[in-house]
C-alpha cells in the first residue's frame, strides 16, 4: 500500500510558509532595533540571503526523492544507514522540539484571554485540544491536513498584512535611505548575533518536504514551493521591520508587534495581534502535525523504528499509528517542558540536519552526476558555505543543550546497533 498524493505545489508552498513563520517574528524585531537600529529593515534581507546557502541544497537533493523521510533518507542514501539514522533521530527531535515549544506559546497568550488557561488542568486541558485536532485531520488524510495548514496560513499572514499596510500608508513617505555608516556602526559581533538570529526566523522549511510521498509532482513542487516561500516570507519581514522602525522608533520592547498594533490600530489592534500569535502557533503546530508523523513512518519502512509506526490506515493511507505516536510525544514534552527549553533543543538539533542536507547535496553529485534533478549553480560551493552556517548555529549551545545533543548521539547509536543486531533463527516445530 502506498500514500495518496494529494498534495500540490501550491498546498506544499502554504506548507513551507506555515512552518517558517511561527512565534519568533513576534518577538525578533524588538531584538533586530537594540542590535542595529535603523539598518535593522536590512537584517531580514541578509537573513534570507543566509538562509540561500541551506534552502538551496535542500532544493536540489529534495528534488531527486519521491518518498517520505527528508532529511533522514538523503543523509541514508548519501551516506549510510548509520548517519542516516543519527540525522533521523536529530530531525525528530527538532520537529517534535519545535511543536512543543510553539503548544507552550499558545498556552501563554491564551491566558492573557483566559488567564485560568496558562496554569493546572486548564492548561493541560487547552494543550490536549492543540495537539489532537491537528492529529486528527491529518488521521483522516494529507489532503485535509494540508487543507487545514492552508487555511491556517492565511489566517496567520492577514494579521501582519494588516499591520504592513497600515504601516506603509501612514509612515512610507517619511521613508530615508539607509547609509553606509549606519550599517557598519554596530560592528561585526552584533551583525554576526543577528544573522544566527535570522537563520532561526527563516528556518522550518525543512518539515515541509518530509511527506514527499504524498505531494504531486514532488520533483517540481519542492524547489518552487521552497523558493516562493523564502521570497514571500523576506518581503513580510522585511516590510513588518520598516514599520517597527517606522511606528516605534527603536524601542526594545518584547512585544513590538502589540506596541506596533496599539500605536496603529488602537486598543483593538493589540487584541488582534494576541489573537495573530494564537494563530501563528496554532497554524505551527497543525501543519508540522503533518510531517513527523511521516518521518517516523519513514524510518519504520526502513527497519529501524518498530514496524508498527510504518503502518498505513487501510482506507485513508496515512499512518495512523506514527501520528498518534508523535501527538503523545508532543503533548508529554509540551506539558512536562518548557518553552525556552524546547526552542534551545529544537534549533541545536535542526543545525545538524542542515549541515547534513548539504553534504548530502555534495555526495550526491559525486555519486550520481547524471542524475534526472535539479541542478543549482555553483551547488557544491554553496553546500559548503551552508554547512559552515549549519556549524555557527552550534556555537549558540549552552551546557544542557550540548548535554541534550550528546545523549541524542548515544541513543541513535544504540538504535543503530540493535536494528543491526541479527535476529535469532525461528524454531520450527
Amino acid at each position: 500500500m502506498t500514500f495518496a498524493r494529494s498534495i500540490g505545489r501550491w498546498a506544499l508552498t502554504g506548507l513551507v510558509i506555515n512552518c517558517i513563520i511561527g512565534s519568533g517574528i513576534f518577538g525578533v524585531p524588538g531584538e533586530l532595533n537594540r542590535l542595529l537600529g535603523r539598518a535593522s529593515p536590512m537584517a531580514m534581507i541578509v537573513g534570507a540571503l543566509a538562509v540561500v546557502f541551506i534552502v538551496a541544497p535542500t532544493a536540489e537533493v529534495a528534488s531527486q526523492f519521491s518518498e517520505a523521510g527528508g532529511a533522514y533518507l538523503y543523509a541514508r542514501t548519501a551516506f549510510g544507514p548509520f548517519a542516516g539514522l543519527q540525522v533521523g533521530w536529530f530531525q525528530l527531535l527538532a520537529i517534535i522540539g519545535a511543536t512543543a515549544a510553539n503548544a507552550n506559546l499558545f498556552v501563554v497568550y491564551l491566558a492573557g484571554f483566559f488567564p485560568r488557561a496558562g496554569h493546572g488542568l486548564p492548561r493541560i486541558v487547552f494543550l490536549s485540544a492543540l495537539v489532537c485536532v491537528p492529529a486528527v485531520v491529518n488521521y483522516f488524510g494529507a489532503r485535509s491536513g494540508a487543507g487545514l495548514s492552508s487555511l491556517l496560513v492565511v489566517a496567520k499572514l492577514l494579521p501582519l498584512v494588516l499591520l504592513i499596510f497600515v504601516g506603509v500608508a501612514r509612515f512610507g513617505g517619511r521613508f530615508a535611505a539607509i547609509h553606509i555608516s549606519q550599517i557598519t556602526a554596530p560592528g561585526i559581533k552584533p551583525w554576526l548575533l543577528v544573522l544566527v538570529l535570522m537563520i532561526f526566523s527563516y528556518t522550518g522549511f525543512e518539515y515541509a518536504i518530509i511527506p514527499s510521498g504524498e505531494m504531486k509532482n514532488p520533483r517540481r513542487a519542492i524547489p518552487f514551493a521552497l523558493a516562493t516561500s523564502i521570497f514571500l516570507v523576506m518581503v513580510v519581514y522585511t516590510l513588518l521591520q520598516f514599520v517597527t522602525v517606522a511606528t516605534i522608533g527603536l524601542s526594545t520592547s518584547a512585544r513590538p508587534v502589540a506596541e506596533i498594533a496599539s500605536v496603529l490600530l488602537g486598543h483593538p489592534g493589540a487584541i488582534l495581534m494576541g489573537i495573530a500569535v494564537l494563530v501563528s502557533t496554532g497554524g505551527f503546530v497543525s501543519s508540522v502535525m503533518l510531517h513527523g508523523p511521516r518521518l517516523a513512518y519513514s524510518m519504520a519502512a526502513q527497519g529501524e523504528f518498530p514496524r508498527l509506526l510504518g503502518r498505513l490506515h487501510p482506507r485513508f493511507r496515512t499512518p495512523d499509528v506514527a501520528i498518534a505516536v508523535y501527538a503523545a510525544l508532543v503533548w508529554l514534552l509540551a506539558v512536562t517542558g518548557g518553552f525556552l527549553w524546547a526552542v534551545v533543543v529544537s534549533t541545536a538539533a535542526s543545525a545538524i540536519v542542515y549541515a547534513a542536507i548539504c553534504g548530502a547535496l555534495i555526495q550526491l553529485r559525486r555519486r550520481s552526476p547524471q542524475a534526472d534533478a535539479l541542478r543549482v549553480p555553483l551547488g557544491r560551493a554553496i553546500a559548503i558555505v551552508g554547512i559552515l552556517v549549519s556549524l555557527a548555529l552550534l556555537t549558540q549551545l549552552d551546557r544542557k543543550g550540548t548535554i541534550i545533543m550528546c545523549a541524542t548521539l548515544v541513543v541513535a547509536g544504540a538504535n543503530w546497533w540493535i536494528t543491526r543486531q541479527p535476529k535469532p533463527p525461528q524454531l520450527i516445530p
